[in-house]
């Protein structure tokens, strides 16, 4: 009696090995861009939660943002990205910023991210 082997062949291999290695390659390269993200809006709320952050002006929050996005090692986001706007009784900071990375030769992945947080007061966009 004759069994049949069963199993990959070494191309099928080859062919599955590359299609996970892209993923992981891809994975790694934008996981720092999503992290950067996950940081601003911490640092974001954490600025939102601070006593008092509404009765203060919008370069002194702004510093206070900064300080925060040293910590959390926030390279991307530059002072012009960050606007704050009067809503009501409150504040409401403004994050819109752009990073670009680069994949494979001439060919980039670009994330775009904005955060709106309400400062304090009544502040309801």
């Amino acid at each position: 009696m004759r069994r049949n082997q069963s199993g990959m062949t070494l191309i099928s291999f080859v062919i599955v090995a590359a299609v996970v290695g892209t993923a992981l390659y891809i994975g790694m390269k934008l996981f720092p861009m999503y992290q950067e993200y996950y940081a601003v809006k911490t640092a974001s709320k954490s600025l939102a939660s601070e006593a008092g952050i509404n009765n203060e002006q919008p370069a002194q929050i702004k510093q206070k943002l900064f300080k925060r996005f040293d910590i959390g090692y926030v390279d991307d986001v530059k002072p012009e990205h960050v606007k704050i706007d009067s809503v009501g009784n409150g504040k409401v900071m403004r994050i819109n910023y752009e990073v670009r990375v680069t994949m494979i030769g001439n060919l980039d992945a670009v994330g775009r991210f904005a955060i709106d947080q309400p400062l304090g007061g009544s502040a309801s966009y």
